[in-house]
């Protein structure tokens, strides 16, 4: 706390734990149980509340509500905590909420994230690694994003649903089941429309991967996915492949996304 840049006009209260190189600008509110790391920066006008813990070097934009109750009417005040990873940017008017007794009493955002303006990480959310979610992206509760998964702007995902690693959602897009990993959804209610292809190939994939997931997407397109998947999780499949397997054949109550049929 003594070596830590404190803002004169921000409010800390008794109990936060605020380290060495960490930065509080002005009119900034940071409740009792906070705790930031080394190198945290708020902005200015950041509340961050309840049990919560930020990472190194993450940096939060003004306006930005960390911490608060959940959106749940569930909600009883029970004891719950948000955990955020290191060198995550998290922009103006962000809102993160912690967990519930229902779902496990923790929310956990992972490392190097973008989280844009507006966008929405909701009570019992696990969001893995590098996730992005662009402008006013809003994710339900309960859901999980695995690492490398970007969100469009405008986009909800619903509550319960999870997203594989490497998908991408297009913009304006409602989620509403499962997305394999590294598959692309798009449209106003989304459906599967083939492989995030761009994040493949920033991924350094090589072609005969890509080759290989078309494939197995063009399989799980003719039957049930969840009966495609435990055939084809029996034969020597690459890294990828089994990736988009081990998902399919992962604990959910929910279906997955489809490609539309014409």
């Amino acid at each position: 706390m003594p070596d830590a840049l404190i803002h004169p006009s921000a409010v800390i209260e008794a109990g936060a734990q605020i380290a060495e190189g960490a930065s509080v600008g002005p009119f900034c509110v940071v409740g009792a149980k906070v705790k930031l790391a080394k190198g945290v920066v708020l902005k200015s006008h950041v509340v961050v509340a309840g049990d919560t813990s930020i990472g190194e070097d993450t940096v939060i934009f003004p306006f930005a509500s960390i911490g608060e109750v959940p959106q749940d009417l569930k909600f009883r005040g029970e004891e719950v905590r948000l955990d955020i990873g290191a060198r995550n940017r998290i922009r103006e008017y962000v809102t993160m909420n912690p967990g519930t007794e229902g779902g496990g009493g923790v929310t956990v955002v992972g490392n190097d994230g973008l989280f844009m303006s507006g966008s929405h990480v909701a009570h019992d959310c696990h969001i893995g690694d590098r996730v992005i979610l662009v402008n006013n992206a809003s994710v339900a509760g309960h859901c999980h994003l695995e690492d490398d998964v970007i969100v469009g702007g405008l986009s909800g995902v619903h509550q319960w649903v999870r997203i594989g690693r490497g998908a991408m959602i297009g913009a304006v897009t409602m989620v509403t089941a499962d997305v394999i990993p590294y598959g692309l959804v798009q449209g106003p209610r989304g459906h599967l429309d083939g492989l995030n292809l761009v994040g493949l190939k920033r991924r350094g994939a090589k072609r005969s991967d890509i080759v290989a997931l078309r494939e197995l997407l063009g399989a799980l397109g003719q039957g049930s996915f969840r009966d495609t998947a435990k055939h084809r999780a029996e034969e020597d499949v690459s890294a990828m492949e089994r990736d988009v397997l081990d998902f399919i054949l992962g604990p959910s109550d929910r279906s997955f996304l489809s490609p539309r049929s014409n």
